[in-house]
């Protein structure tokens, strides 16, 4: 597996902060050539491809790193993995690692308009390029896109898939379509997903962050699963079983993450995980890969069903 670096100008987004840095993962072909070894550039394998594209929306504060282990494993699987990272506008004036969160298309009015991520258009954008051109020449699959969003990322990839007629699946780790009351919505409300493919959402059972933001959502309890299955049960249409809700035991908010750093984003409100990092995260991506195995391969629907139940609980709609 190899990765190359890119870069895209976000339109709209003013100097310094217009500009994401991206990395794509891929399936590499080794040949042993000097060009390889002098540059550390590798094509990639024609044999699997064109490969299908993934692209990571990650949460807030929380830098591309964190999900290369998900990324190369993804690549492993056959799928090229994109991430990035865009230092730009957060919330009340500040700045930081951010997915793309369009707070004008997220009010009631609004809602519904546009994508809520306006990162979306302009990396696939700059993957079409990588695709004409390069060692990606004729590489990825831009009619078979995934998007698969951690927190934040995970909620503006519910709020932006339909927009985007080539992605096929959307999926989400700790993630939710119940909007702040400070964005002008009635308390409690989950917003409907705005996607038209199917959503794998997945959970961990000690996620600690959710639970303490609930009154971001005039949300009574700080349940953790509340949100995320008001989300499944409210926020999507059903769709003979297509759409799965994944509850991973024991693993928190950022057991998606590797390596968690503690000195930025919301670590600091998780729940302690029961269960080991590598467990959790194995969980992770074989639920993940099977889903975009099925949606973007044409894979078997009922791999999703073959982890065990003490490790994962499953529903479908």
């Amino acid at each position: 597996m190899r990765s190359l670096w890119s870069a895209v100008t976000i339109p709209g987004a003013e100097a310094p902060y217009a500009t994401a840095h991206l990395k794509v993962h891929y399936p590499a072909l080794v040949t042993g050539s000097d060009a390889e070894r002098l540059s550390g550039v590798f094509q990639a394998d024609p044999a699997g491809g064109p490969y299908p594209v993934v692209l990571v929306l990650s949460g807030v504060n929380v830098g591309q790193d964190a999900y290369r282990w998900l990324a190369v494993e993804l690549a492993r699987q056959g799928f090229a993995a994109v991430t990035y990272d865009w230092v730009g506008p957060l919330f009340a004036g500040q700045v930081g690692i951010t997915p793309g969160v369009d707070l004008a298309l997220a009010r009631p009015g609004t809602y519904g308009d546009g994508p809520t991520c306006q990162a979306i258009e302009p990396v696939l954008r700059r993957l079409a390029a990588l695709h004409a051109d390069g060692p990606l020449r004729g590489a990825l699959d831009l009619d078979r896109v995934a998007l698969f969003g951690h927190s934040a990322g995970g909620t503006v990839a519910l709020q932006s898939g339909r927009f985007f007629p080539q992605v096929r699946a959307v999926a989400t780790y700790g993630a939710h379509t119940m909007v702040s009351t400070m964005l002008g919505w009635p308390a409690g409300t989950v917003a409907e997903a705005l996607v038209d493919s199917p959503v794998l959402l997945l959970a961990g059972a000690e996620d600690g962050v959710i639970a303490a933001s609930a009154d971001r959502y005039g949300a009574a309890g700080g349940d953790p699963h509340d949100p995320v299955s008001r989300t499944f049960d409210e926020a999507l249409k059903d769709r003979a079983g297509a759409h799965v809700l994944a509850t991973v035991a024991g693993a928190n908010h950022f057991s998606v993450v590797e390596p968690a750093d503690p000195t930025a984003a919301r670590s600091f409100l998780d729940r302690p995980s029961t269960v080991g990092g590598s467990t959790a995260r194995g969980v992770i991506a074989g639920l993940l890969s099977a889903f975009l195995r099925t949606h973007l391969c044409g894979g078997d629907p009922a791999a999703l069903d073959t982890f065990p139940p003490d490790l994962v609980s499953v529903r479908r709609r």
